[in-house]
C-alpha cells in the first residue's frame, strides 16, 4: 500500500514539513511506499482557476487517487489551515478520499490553535468520503525548532506521538489483508458431527 505525504505549507522549509519529514522516516524504515505532493511546486495559476486539465493538477489528483492513505501537513493561520491546501482540496473530486485513511497534521504558534484540525480541517477531509481519520497530531512554534543549521528539529514529545500515530498506521491501515491459506476452510454441513 501507498502513502502520499502532502505538504501544504507556502513556504518552501517549514516546521509542518518537518512533520512530515520524521512521518516519512519512520514509515519508510517500516517499509511503506511512501510519495510526497508539495502543493507548493504546483502551478499556482492552474490553482487558482481550478485548472484540473493542467498537466501538475491531473498529476496530483492522480496521486491522490492511487494512495491508500495520507499524511495531510498544513501551518495553521488565523485558525484555519493554509489557503494552499484549502485551493488544492477544493480541487479534488467530491470521493476524492473514498476508502483511505488521513493523518492530519498541524503546526501553529500557539496551542490555542490547535483545534484548527478538528473544527476546520477534518469535516473537509470527512466531506471527500475518507474512511477513517486519525487523531491529529498538531505541534507549536516551541515543540518544531530551528536549528543554527538552519533545519528544523521535531521535539521529542511531538516525535513520540508521530510513532504512535504512525505504529497506528502500520497495524491497523497499511498491514497486509490475510491470506487465503491462513483462513480455515469451508465445512459442508453433511461433515458437521455433534456429541452430547
Amino acid at each position: 500500500m501507498s502513502v502520499l505525504l502532502i505538504a501544504g505549507s507556502p513556504s518552501e522549509r517549514s516546521r509542518s514539513a518537518a512533520l512530515l519529514d520524521t512521518v516519512s522516516q519512520r514509515l519508510s524504515v517500516r517499509g511503506a511506499l511512501v510519495q510526497r505532493l508539495r502543493i507548493r511546486d504546483l502551478s499556482p495559476q492552474a490553482l487558482l482557476l481550478a485548472d484540473t486539465g493542467h498537466r501538475s493538477i491531473a498529476a496530483a489528483v492522480e496521486s491522490v487517487a492511487e494512495a491508500s492513505v495520507l499524511v495531510v501537513a498544513t501551518p495553521v493561520y488565523k485558525a484555519a489551515y493554509s489557503g494552499v491546501l484549502k485551493v488544492f482540496l477544493d480541487l479534488l473530486p467530491q470521493t476524492a478520499l473514498k476508502g483511505k485513511t488521513v493523518l492530519p497534521l498541524a503546526t501553529g504558534g500557539s496551542a490555542h490553535h490547535m483545534l484548527a484540525l478538528d473544527y476546520a480541517l477534518r469535516p473537509v477531509l470527512q466531506s471527500l468520503g475518507a474512511k477513517h481519520i486519525l487523531p491529529g497530531i498538531y505541534a507549536t512554534d516551541a515543540q518544531v525548532t530551528l536549528t543554527p543549521e538552519g533545519a528544523y528539529e521535531v521535539g521529542h514529545d511531538v516525535s513520540d506521538r508521530l510513532d504512535d500515530a504512525v505504529n497506528v498506521l502500520i497495524t491497523e491501515t497499511l498491514r497486509p489483508a490475510p491470506a487465503q491459506a491462513t483462513r480455515f476452510a469451508p465445512v459442508h454441513f453433511s461433515q458437521v458431527r455433534c456429541s452430547v
